[in-house]
């Protein structure tokens, strides 16, 4: 089934690869071969070899990529008519920036205030922001347009480029550095920002607040030096803002503390309302996602102008843990009607009427919701024994919309970096063809992406224009052969690996997430270290074929700690195994849904749950009979 499913695929591929180059599939390889052939001479473009290399190319799709790298390699003055007309014909494409990004330094290094200027564009880099600000007032620009522009540049939680320091002199000078202005610095530099940075704020507060900005950094670099109420001479409310600061911090890290140095603070500090309501939200969040016995208590609390999904979520924890089927049904039929329309909250509604003995109306709740493709729908499903509904609707797109599209020169610069394996850019350029099109033009791309093999910008794409009914393109039996075929060796479902590789990279081969984890599955390379018992390069761990074989082995792994539950492997994932040992100790027997839905982190909750629903629809794809969803519904886990 999956050699016929990819035969179909491999087709396309070709046909589409003869629509998005104007060359013949007989030569793109020596083309190709020329174009990177042709890269490590750019910084000698006077050569025979490079000239006789460039005119190979003038047809292919990435030669304006050896002009923008001529023109960056050689910068000169000689160069400005050439670059201007260059960034003209490219203008916000990937070729735009690398390159008026360069020139702009350059132009600045040979303070040419004029043609610096003329080729700014409005950007994120500050260096050149301020760099613009500074030669519009050399130019003449009133300061009184160009000053209340720094605010936003100063008030920052991290130091700026030394290129602005003349404007925020300026800027100081007519008035605009206020204490107010200094203390929202302050607070951007102690939550998330460079705390560093806070001992010099402090210097620019009035003498008699000074305290208060040394507070806050002693604060920020320990929490818990909140717990002793000496240290708030009671001369400002501003003590009031470090020390909910400080609380809403310590209570992940101490909660024992937190709290009773709340119990003191609240007695003499003069927290605001708001203050204190946002007190009781990180509190009630932070004790019911570590089961605290006093969560229920600070849920309770929590106003109802801050009732979220969130808060529901743990209140319900708490209750679902005890299996308090009448209070869960009450609380739920008390929702906000925006709340309790949720797939989430409609399942346990009706889930609680079954519990209660209202047979006929939990059938009725379920039954809607056991319509829909989704973990609550599989769910729902399961619970009443019907079938499961996919829900497909293909999209119908023709081939004069496909030729229409592919004639963009960005499409066929991303999907030429594709075939030479150079994702990076080829998202780029991919992003900036996408830029350009209507909704309607966004899933036929989509669909040409499916067609090309190019899985995970289908998926994104079709997400981002909010179609989700194309089952196959949401979920494309992708790598299929590398995936069965690792799937075989260690024993485990190929419905589950296709589950855990569409949930963590949608397929992309070169993913690299911020904690280091990479390539198709995310394995991190720790883990691949232990499980080679060996160093693993990153080069193999972006190979597809590598990092399946990896993913798969730990999933096996995991799955035989675990004795065979799925769901807890599936956790141990994307959690950590000793994470999920942590949550099972001392855990009394309780349904699986039960327990996905009391896992404490947000992030493996979800998780578990999208892997799921991925693995239910998979299973359908691959012919597999049996309901992953009937298992986890009558599957108790315990310690």
């Amino acid at each position: 089934m999956f050699r016929l499913i990819f035969s179909v695929l491999i087709i396309f591929s070709l046909f589409l690869s003869s629509l998005i180059s104007t060359t013949t599939s007989a030569n793109q390889t020596s083309i190709r071969q020329a174009f990177q052939e042709a890269e490590k001479y750019v910084w000698q473009p006077n050569s025979s070899h490079y000239q006789t290399l460039y005119q190979q190319l003038h047809y292919y799709p990435l030669q304006p990529y050896l002009d923008q790298q001529r023109l960056m390699h050689g910068m000169k003055m000689s160069y400005t008519a050439e670059i201007s007309q260059f960034l003209e014909k490219y203008r916000g494409s990937p070729l735009d920036w690398p390159l008026r990004k360069k020139w702009l330094s350059y132009l600045a290094k040979r303070d040419n205030a004029l043609l610096f200027q003329n080729f700014f564009k409005p950007t994120s880099d500050v260096e050149l922001t301020c760099q613009y600000y500074r030669y519009q007032l050399k130019s003449g620009v009133a300061a009184s347009k160009i000053l209340p522009k720094i605010t936003k540049l100063w008030v920052v939680g991290k130091s700026q480029p030394k290129v602005c320091d003349p404007l925020f002199t300026l800027w100081q000078k007519a008035g605009y550095r206020t204490d107010e202005r200094i203390w929202q610095r302050i607070a951007l530099a102690a939550d998330g920002g460079k705390h560093t940075l806070i001992p010099y704020l402090t210097q620019l507060l009035p003498e008699k607040e000074q305290y208060l900005g040394t507070l806050w950094h002693k604060v920020r670099r320990d929490p818990a030096y909140i717990s002793n109420m000496k240290r708030f001479p009671q001369k400002s409310v501003k003590e009031a803002a470090i020390a909910a600061y400080g609380l809403k911090r310590l209570i992940w890290r101490n909660p024992e503390k937190a709290l009773n140095t709340y119990s003191k603070a609240i007695e003499v500090l003069p927290f605001s309302e708001s203050q204190q309501q946002q007190i009781v939200l990180k509190f009630a969040i932070a004790l019911a996602s570590k089961n605290h016995k006093g969560s229920a208590l600070w849920l309770a609390k929590v106003d109802e102008k801050l009732q979220s999904t969130n808060i529901v979520q743990w209140r319900m924890a708490d209750l679902l843990r005890e299996q308090d089927w009448p209070a869960i049904k009450a609380d739920l039929k008390a929702l906000p009607e925006t709340l309790h329309k949720k797939n989430q909250w409609r399942y346990w509604y009706g889930r609680s009427l079954l519990e209660t003995g209202e047979t006929a109306l939990g059938h009725e709740v379920l039954s809607e919701l056991a319509n829909k493709r989704h973990y609550y729908g599989f769910l729902a499903a399961s619970a009443i024994q019907q079938s499961v509904n996919l829900q497909n609707n293909p999209l119908a797109i023709s081939l004069a919309e496909k030729v229409a599209l592919l004639k963009n020169p960005a499409a066929k610069r991303a999907f030429e970096f594709f075939h030479i394996g150079r994702f990076h850019q080829a998202r780029r350029e991919w992003n900036f063809w996408l830029s350009q099109l209507n909704d309607r033009e966004k899933l036929a791309a989509s669909r040409i992406a499916y067609e090309a093999q190019w899985f995970d910008r289908a998926i994104f794409t079709l997400s981002n224009v909010g179609y989700l009914d194309d089952v196959d393109l949401r979920f494309p039996l992708a790598f299929a052969d590398e995936i069965t075929h690792s799937a075989g060796i260690y024993k485990i479902n190929p419905a589950w690996a296709f589950a855990i590789a569409r949930r963590e990279s949608s397929f992309m081969a070169d993913a690299n997430s911020p904690a280091g984890a990479k390539g198709l599955m995310q394995v991190m390379p720790a883990t691949a270290k232990h499980l080679q018992k060996r160093k693993v390069t990153n080069k193999r761990l972006m190979n597809a074929k590598d990092n399946i074989k990896l993913g798969t082995k730990y999933l096996k792994r995991l799955l035989d700690r675990h004795d065979g539950n799925q769901v807890l492997a599936t956790a141990a994932y994307n959690a950590g195994p000793y994470r999920v040992r942590s949550w099972l100790k001392g855990l009394k027997p309780m349904p699986a849904d039960i327990w996905i839905e009391t896992i404490p982190y947000k992030e493996t909750r979800e998780y578990v749950k999208s892997v799921m629903a991925y693995q239910e629809i998979y299973q359908i794809k691959v012919g597999q009979e049996a309901s992953l969803f009937d298992q986890i519904f009558s599957m108790s886990i315990a310690q």
